[in-house]
């Protein structure tokens, strides 16, 4: 696949109260032959989306690709919430366009997106691609999983700590690419200093257990070395999938 994608957007100019610094880091895990995820990072702090591409035969890695460079293109003072949205839509289209051209039967993307802007955070997902805050010494999952078991356990038809054991547990009911039109859940956080912010795919998520992530959030940490951190977890504890992570910190300007 190809390398993640680094964005170089342009300086303005002023002074913001905060800024926020990051980093990412994907990785093909213990099992699977190729990586299908993609990263977008963001030197300016504005922008950042882990994507989880589905499809096999390297048609997964393609969709994901897809959607990172959609959201690659937004603008740094476009609206977050419209922006995100427009610009998923628009990987829809061209994931479904790609695989009507290659004959591909079906092809898609799971993908959580941050924009940050006067420090708040819009949030875009469609799949079960997760995005965590930590604040205050307490983790918040800030996302909800599109997915057949996140809807059994919003039922009271399964007990959340069941529900990686559960055989359908990696169908999801949303994905870039799946239908003509994608719906898109969107959530707003006024971030403060020294929140982390973590966007993951569900390598991660699926392997690495809330109370290890937090564990390992506790750590005095950069955002490079908590990336690493957290993939080395998922690798010691098995990662059956391809695992991807970006975090971003708020801290004080220079």
């Amino acid at each position: 696949m190809s390398a993640p994608i680094t964005r170089q957007p342009p300086i303005f100019p002023g002074n913001r109260p905060l800024v926020f610094r990051g980093s990412g880091l994907t990785h093909v895990g213990r099992v699977r032959a190729r990586n299908e995820d993609a990263i977008l990072t963001d030197p300016d702090g504005v922008l950042w989306a882990v994507a989880d591409g589905m499809g096999g035969y390297g048609n997964g890695e393609v969709a994901a690709d897809i959607v990172v460079d959609r959201i690659s293109r937004l603008a740094d003072d476009i609206p977050a919430e419209s922006g995100l949205r427009s610009m998923i839509q628009d990987a829809n289209h061209a994931i479904r366009e790609h695989a009507r051209a290659q004959g591909i039967a079906q092809m898609g993307a799971t993908v959580v997106a941050a924009m940050i802007q006067n420090n708040i955070a819009t949030i875009a997902w469609v799949g079960d691609c997760r995005a965590y805050l930590w604040r205050g010494g307490q983790l918040r999952l800030v996302t909800c999983d599109h997915s057949v078991v996140q809807e059994l356990v919003d039922s009271g038809l399964l007990r959340d700590d069941e529900r990686e054991s559960h055989p359908e547990r990696h169908i999801v009911t949303r994905a870039v690419g799946a239908a003509s039109h994608v719906e898109v859940d969107i959530s707003l956080l006024q971030l403060v200093l020294k929140d982390r912010l973590i966007l993951c795919s569900d390598g991660l998520a699926a392997c690495v257990s809330e109370d290890e992530i937090a564990r390992i959030m506790t750590r005095p940490a950069d955002p490079r070395s908590l990336c690493r951190s957290l993939a080395m977890q998922a690798l010691d504890n098995g990662a059956p999938d391809n695992v991807s992570v970006v975090s971003v910190f708020a801290q004080e300007a220079d």
